[in-house]
Formats: structure tokens, C-alpha cells, sequence
């Protein structure tokens, strides 16, 4: 065999073996609690599939990482609760802003409210944080070959939050609310007394499960930046 065939054959071989290793997902992750970024980073050196890029605390920090150009990751597995805002915030930005990113939600909390916001705004993958690693890792594999991957949730459900059940009255009066409007001016610009609006008050802190004007104030707040998609 002559020198030249030999060298075609090794640099073939050497091609074949390249193929042949499975390329790593390369992974950025935003969370605020270091010991849940300890354990991610331990079990994330422990698979062979991912490697552990950048790691943030806060939702400012996380959308300037994926805003650079070529960002250094292929998935980001995001907390709920950051230091500065909170998941479904950091959605809505990247929604927002037009950002090309495949997030997975690492939530802490079991609040179904929480898994149909991260739906609704775009989340390509949903597990919990006291789910089994393995329930993680193949979450993570599934968005990295582009595909969905939430917890069972009945999708004609997903946009019914607490202001979908509510009537156009209702919605109204909590908008002037949500304006800072007092049960006295309430009263005077719609010509009803004070005690009917403390009635029609009452009634609408029970639709939506709040205690009081802040509370519904801040669920207003919440749905109107984190509302159904379009």
C-alpha cells in the first residue's frame, strides 16, 4: 500500500471517529439559589451529553447573555425566581425583544398557575426542581433537538386564569383600581353608592382569590405583562 493511500485511510478513519462522537449541548443557567446551581453543575459534569456554560443570578444578566451575538450556549435552563424578576418576566422579555433562545423553567414551586404562564409565554420546557435529575435531563435533551417538553397540562386550560372569569364590568373596576382610583371616586363616577361598591369590591377580591385591593392590584399587574399570547 502506498504512503499516499495509507494516508487517505487514516484521515478517513480519523473522520469516521470524529462522527462518531455525539456533540455537547452546551448549557447556560440562571438561577439565584447557589445551592441548586451546585447541584446542577455537579450533575451536569457528570453527563456526557452537556456542558456547563455561564451561569447567572438575575433575568437583566441572563437576556444580555442571550442577547450577544453567537451566544456561547445552546439552551438555558432558567429559575423562577431570580434575583431581580421572575420567570415568567424574563419570558416575557424574550418574547418581546424577538430573542432566539430554547429555555427550560426549573421551578421550585408547584403552582399549576406558574406551568400554564410559562405555556402561554413560550417556554419550550417545564420541569420541577424536586422532580428526579433524570426527569431534567431528558427535558433538556428533547429542547435540545428542538422539540417541546412540559409536564402533562390540559391545553384548552391554559389560558384560563382568574381575570378569563371575570365580566366586563368587573374587568373595568379593576382597571380604575389598578389606577389608583378610591372607593369614594369609584362611587361618584358611576353614580352608585359607596357600600354598592364595597359589595361589587368583595365579589370581585372572591373571583379572583385575594384578600384585598392590593393583592388583585398586583395579579391585574401580573396578568396584563404576562397575559395570553397572541
Amino acid at each position: 500500500m502506498s504512503v499516499d493511500m495509507m494516508q487517505r485511510e487514516t484521515e478517513l478513519g480519523d473522520t469516521k471517529t470524529a462522527e462518531a462522537v455525539p456533540r455537547k449541548f452546551r448549557v447556560l443557567v440562571a438561577e439565584r439559589n447557589p445551592l441548586v446551581v451546585s447541584a446542577l453543575a455537579d450533575m451536569i459534569s457528570r453527563d456526557g451529553r452537556f456542558d456547563l456554560g455561564e451561569n447567572v443570578t438575575s433575568g437583566k444578566a441572563f437576556l444580555e447573555a442571550c442577547s450577544m451575538p453567537g451566544p456561547g450556549f445552546d439552551l438555558a435552563v432558567l429559575g423562577w425566581k431570580l434575583s431581580d424578576m421572575d420567570g415568567g418576566g424574563v419570558l416575557a422579555e424574550i418574547r418581546q425583544r424577538d430573542i432566539n433562545v430554547r429555555v427550560v423553567i426549573f421551578s421550585n414551586d408547584h403552582d399549576l398557575s406558574i406551568l400554564k404562564k410559562c405555556v402561554r409565554l413560550g417556554a419550550h420546557g417545564f420541569c420541577y426542581q424536586f422532580d428526579d435529575p433524570a426527569i431534567l435531563f431528558d427535558t433538556l435533551i428533547a429542547v435540545a433537538h428542538g422539540r417541546i417538553c412540559i409536564p402533562y397540562i390540559d391545553v384548552s386550560k391554559i389560558n384560563d386564569t382568574p381575570l378569563s372569569r371575570l365580566t366586563t364590568r368587573e374587568h373595568e373596576l379593576l382597571a380604575v383600581l389598578a389606577d389608583g382610583w378610591t372607593n369614594v371616586q369609584i362611587a361618584a363616577r358611576t353614580g352608585i353608592s359607596e357600600n354598592t361598591v364595597k359589595y361589587h369590591l368583595k365579589n370581585l377580591y372572591s373571583k379572583l382569590e385575594v384578600r384585598n385591593r392590593a393583592m388583585a392590584v398586583a395579579l391585574y399587574a401580573s396578568e396584563k405583562n404576562h397575559g395570553p399570547a397572541a
